[in-house]
């Protein structure tokens, strides 16, 4: 799905070890160690909108598309299918924005870390991968809000590593580089164990480039636990088949954004997109398709981070 540096935000400050303090920032987790199969369906093709194509800058209109930056290890939001072809709820909705603003979506993959830099670099227009909204974040780019989603951990089929839902201390706790969950373990759940005398997770997380590699190794048995946005748990349940459970409930919703720009007259665009598509029913039948409805949003705000 960044701090996937969100993909999911920090703890809350003081709180004690708890997957409860975890806060979203959206990272890309993959739903299973290999290539999954997307869901059937289609979504209806997107009538454009003159009016929000017409905020479009002339230099994207130019060239007719949006390059959309995705970190494709994240299902079921942006991963490659068994075909080796980028799929997910991001990457659907992608697709439907650039159609709204009479464009075509060219969806790119991209190490996750590289996507804002990508941005700021004028490399691509859009980065779509899970991120969390976050006041950090838009110090630097632009946010428009378009679901929800919190943090939640799975464990292997039976907790047979008897983990708590409230204490990590002394675990072995996969996560995705440059996620919100990897600096939580850092900041907030590290310090916490500490201050309370009991053993730290070694090396601050045991940190993954791609969340596919993530979910392999709690499968493998390599980690005990593992930390991704709630989307991303319960997919990586489904996907591989019975071997991994959830470990308690999902906390601290924050939004996601799409990432933009700052101050470019493309955010205004995105916004109004997205405010049309769930106006027409679009939106809503895209996260239906995924199986994501409960992260919906009934409006998009720009630059709408909670903490």
């Amino acid at each position: 799905m960044t701090v996937r540096n969100p993909r999911t935000r920090l703890f809350a400050a003081g709180a004690v070890l708890a997957t409860g303090s975890l806060l979203l920032t959206a990272c890309g987790s993959s739903s299973s160690p290999s290539g999954a199969a997307s869901p059937s369906g289609s979504v209806k093709a997107v009538t454009a909108d003159a009016s929000l194509a017409a905020l479009v800058p002339a230099d994207v209109k130019s060239g007719g598309k949006l390059v959309v930056a995705v970190d494709a290890s994240y299902a079921p939001n942006e991963f490659k299918d068994d075909k080796g072809t980028i799929v997910g709820m991001d990457v659907d909705l992608a697709n439907a924005i650039a159609q709204k603003l009479g464009l075509t979506a060219d969806v790119q993959n991209s190490p996750f870390t590289a996507i804002i830099p990508g941005i700021s670099a004028k490399k691509f227009a859009l980065g779509m991968s899970s991120f969390t909204d976050t006041k950090e974040r838009e110090a630097t780019v632009d946010m428009v809000t378009y679901f929800t989603a919190g943090t939640s951990a799975a464990v292997k089929k039976g907790n047979p590593e008897k983990v708590a839902a409230d204490d990590y201390c002394g675990k072995k706790v996969a996560v995705q580089t440059g996620t919100t969950q990897a600096d939580a373990v850092k900041d907030t759940i590290n310090p916490a164990c500490t201050k309370a005398g009991k053993a730290t997770v070694p090396n601050d997380g045991d940190k993954f480039d791609l969340q596919t590699d993530v979910t392999t190794a709690l499968v493998s048995g390599r980690d005990q636990v593992m930390l991704a946005d709630s989307p991303v748990i319960d997919y990586a349940i489904k996907q591989t088949n019975g071997q991994l459970e959830k470990l308690g409930g999902t906390t601290d919703s924050a939004p996601y954004g799409v990432v933009v720009a700052k101050g470019s007259d493309l955010t205004k665009a995105v916004q109004g997109a997205i405010t049309a598509l769930i106006a027409d029913g679009t939106y809503k039948s895209i996260l239906s398709k995924w199986g994501v409805e409960a992260g919906a949003v009934d409006k998009s705000v720009i630059n709408g981070a909670t903490s």
